[in-house]
């Protein structure tokens, strides 16, 4: 897979219940710069892509939106894929400030193409972030080889 220059952000807009956790856990947790200051939300600069934090505690999903994945992850998250010296300064950071793991940092995938360490936390604010930390993050993507037996 060649790399393709990133030529557009992400954007999105999530319900929290409490805007200074959420200042603190996006902020100075993860060094995420905040960029308008508005009454009721909050924008920061999440690892090159655009979020708003809306004060919205009604709208919050927190832990009840489904689960997948080993039966403890919410169907409602979010989160980035970076690269494993990210995912490392992100997982001290959080570790030190006492963050409230889901799923504490370990490596999923592990010998494929998409193995990468992995883990969900809760922001303080009613949702969950997921972090992928993988060697090549487009490895993200890597699909198994298909068999190219006929089938008969």
């Amino acid at each position: 897979m060649s790399a393709t220059p990133i030529t557009t952000l992400f954007h999105f807009s999530f319900a929290v219940d409490d805007l200074a956790q959420a200042r603190k856990f996006y902020g100075e947790i993860l060094g995420c710069t905040e960029g308008r200051d508005m009454p009721g939300r909050a924008d920061f600069n999440f690892f090159g892509h655009h979020i708003v934090a809306h004060l919205s505690p009604m709208d919050v999903y927190g832990e009840d939106g489904g689960k997948v994945a080993r039966g403890v992850t919410p169907i409602h998250h979010f989160g980035a894929v970076v690269p494993l010296e990210q995912f490392q300064k992100i997982e001290k950071a959080m570790v030190e400030a006492g963050v409230d793991f889901l799923e504490k940092p370990e490596i999923r995938q592990q010998g494929t193409a998409r193995e990468q360490m992995l883990m969900l936390a809760r922001d303080g604010c009613g949702n969950i972030v997921e972090f992928k930390g993988l060697r090549n993050i487009t490895d993200v993507y890597a699909v198994p080889e298909r068999s190219t037996k006929a089938i008969a």
